[in-house]
């Protein structure tokens, strides 16, 4: 076994592999970049090397410098946790050559699996189902469309070098593919390098479930599936296993074909095989075919982790360090049911856009298992992964590991950026995703009902103007109707109420005109009559209200400019901090609502920005290649003639 390791990733990987390696009595050691100097990793680790700048270009994606890292500090091996640098086979091949174990596959297995249009050949060959499609070498956009005739709309256009949902579009009419073909196209040359893609048939009703393997360079096993169907643009929401619906026949057909594809390739250490399954009419031996192979750890290995007890990265070192498969086959079994939550910093009704800020006040609960790269007070960068922690319960039924994560989704906090967590706790809600009806195209179809489930109610509202007041704290309670006005407005960005102190432990909260009575007796709320189960905090970004639906008010900073009407629907403002990819305007040009303005690539995805109503641009004011931070102005639109 490795006495010591070095770890080329960061965030909650990088945690979740020091954990295992704690356990195991293998030292670490961290890279950082710029950006991640303080990080939780860095501080858990035994050693850390500073790799450079911010970009990952500058720091994680730097093979020289991590190898020369893990030579200065004594590593043997070097774990490359998921993105980044884990499926390039050049650098599992310095890896070696530098006297160094890559723990993962071979070089030879990452490249036959990382074309997707290699892969689907090579399964062909090992007897594995794939979907009808076309992937060959001519990329002319004529023959590209004509295969997509041929194959039959819809269709799905896919980077052959892609994963994550990057370089990936459906098209349902010919029409839309030109456009569709070239904004695939650019964002897989921009994510991995290559501008290939391969057309597959899209199936309607599609479940995405996936197979663990592991194998050793010889022989493989897999550790059950996983259904990852719930998902928003291509995006993983929502993990569970096993899947829904899975029958012991099938799993056995799919774990079997699983294996051959490992087998086929000699792979060795953890590695999926994902699956697109028609779920029109309940799952079929003959309804699954062949997506593509994950050749690293995936995000929601803990699902499998939870149901089968095995800790897949311990596996992964003893297997890298010359071990055999630690278990046959026959020796793994499904314990119970287990779902993961992929908690973000996004703001959901703005689109899901990825959102950056300071983590005023962070507390996740003890009951379920937490994989997390933040601490309170960490910073959101906007140059990696937005995402905050995944929580993962598990029980011995699906129903009550269902309800466990939706409380701990209730009791999970988070302040000082906007997050997905009440999006995550509609979905725990949801009637079809609570009586295993998944496909693909849930969310997306529920997406409206999804989002206004997840806004936050008056009465919620209500509480935080309370807690704005200070009246949550017993400190200022007993003193409120002594040194405060009975009534008086509390104002907030974005809005204002007026409180009254109707006297000890009762204040009415005016909101919109609406009264509500707010009643405590310590730290137990009532307002309209109706117990309340939320938690009022305060933190240095403001007050939030945690418990079902969270409300955030940072109060208002009487320095600051208005600037709410300066644009207005004239002037289209950058979401996030990002790359301005292309302008597709100039001055004098007429647009209709909903043209494409500009591009924005942020977050490692590309954000098409379209104008808000009808009319003229005034002004371009920003070009392809600027570097543009939240709020900078890029297009404005002459002033609207008054009627």
């Amino acid at each position: 076994m490795f006495h010591k390791i070095l770890i080329a990733n960061r965030g909650e990987i990088a945690c979740r592999v020091i954990d295992s390696c704690r356990r195991m009595g293998v030292a670490t050691v961290a890279v950082y970049s710029d950006a991640d100097r303080g990080a939780r990793h860095v501080a858990m680790a035994d050693e850390a090397v500073h790799l450079g700048g911010a970009a990952p270009a500058d720091s994680y994606l730097k093979g020289d410098a991590i190898i020369a890292a893990a030579r200065a500090t004594g590593a043997q091996a070097i774990h490359p946790g998921y993105g980044f640098l884990s499926e390039n086979p050049g650098f599992v091949d310095a890896v070696e050559a530098a006297g160094l174990v890559f723990i993962g596959p071979s070089a030879r297995a990452i490249r036959a699996m990382g074309l997707k249009d290699a892969a689907k050949k090579l399964m062909e060959e090992a007897g594995v189902p794939v979907v009808p499609g076309y992937h060959g070498a001519d990329q002319d956009p004529t023959h590209l469309a004509a295969e997509a005739g041929r194959i039959g709309y819809p269709v799905l256009i896919k980077a052959v070098a892609g994963g994550g949902g990057k370089g990936m579009r459906r098209v349902d009419d010919l029409k839309d593919f030109a456009d569709a073909l070239a904004s695939a196209q650019s964002e897989a040359r921009n994510a991995f390098g290559n501008p290939d893609v391969l057309i597959e048939k899209y199936v309607l009703q599609p479940r995405h479930i996936e197979v663990q393997v592991f194998g050793d360079g010889h022989r493989a096993v897999h550790l059950f599936e996983r259904d990852c169907s719930l998902q928003r643009r291509h995006q993983k929401v929502i993990e569970e296993a096993p899947a829904p619906g899975m029958t012991p026949e099938i799993r056995k057909v799919m774990g079997a074909a699983a294996v051959r594809a490992a087998e086929a390739i000699g792979y060795k250490g953890a590695g999926t095989i994902e699956f697109i399954v028609d779920g029109t009419g309940g799952l079929r031996a003959d309804g699954f075919w062949f997506m593509e192979m994950n050749t690293r750890l995936q995000v929601e290995h803990p699902v499998t982790e939870a149901i089968t007890g095995v800790d897949l990265v311990e596996w992964q070192l003893r297997v890298a360090s010359g071990e055999p498969l630690p278990a046959r086959q026959e020796d793994l079994q499904i314990h119970g049911h287990a779902f993961e939550a992929r908690l973000y910093a996004e703001d959901v009704p703005a689109g899901f856009l990825p959102a950056t800020g300071t983590l005023a006040h962070l507390q996740f609960p003890e009951v379920a298992r937490i994989e997390t790269g933040v601490r309170q007070g960490d910073t959101i960068s906007p140059w990696y992964d937005p995402m905050i922690a995944k929580i993962v319960t598990h029980a011995p039924t699906r129903a009550i590991a269902l309800r466990a994560l939706e409380s701990a989704l209730v009791d999970a906090e988070v302040a000082g950026s906007v997050t997905n967590l009440d999006f995550l706790i509609a979905l725990t809600r949801h009637e079809g995703f609570r009586a295993g009806e998944v496909d693909t195209g849930l969310i997306g179809r529920d997406l409206d009902d999804l989002v206004a489930a997840a806004e936050p109610d008056p009465r919620t509202r209500a509480l935080a103007v309370v807690g704005l007041a200070g009246l949550h704290d017993p400190r200022v309670r007993g003193g409120a109707t002594l040194w405060q006005p009975l009534r008086r407005t509390i104002a907030w960005e974005g809005g204002e109420a007026v409180l009254e102190v109707l006297g000890s432990g009762a204040a009415r909260v005016t909101l919109d005109g609406q009264p509500h009575e707010v009643r405590w007796q310590g730290d137990r709320w009532w307002v309209d009559a109706a117990l309340r189960r939320n938690r009022i905090v305060s933190h240095d970004a403001g007050v939030s209200v945690f418990g079902g639906r969270t409300v955030h008010l940072t109060p208002l900073d009487p320095l600051a400019r208005d600037t709410g009407a300066a644009g207005g629907d004239a002037l289209t403002l950058s979401p996030m901090p990002g790359l301005v990819k292309s302008v597709h305007v100039e001055a004098g040009q007429a647009v209709k609502a909903g043209d494409r303005l500009a591009v924005l690539e942020a977050m490692k995805m590309e954000h098409s920005l379209t104008a808000a109503r009808d009319g003229v641009v005034a002004e371009v004011l920003a070009a392809a290649g600027d570097q543009v931070e939240a709020g900078a102005p890029l297009i404005r639109l002459e002033e609207e003639e008054p009627a």
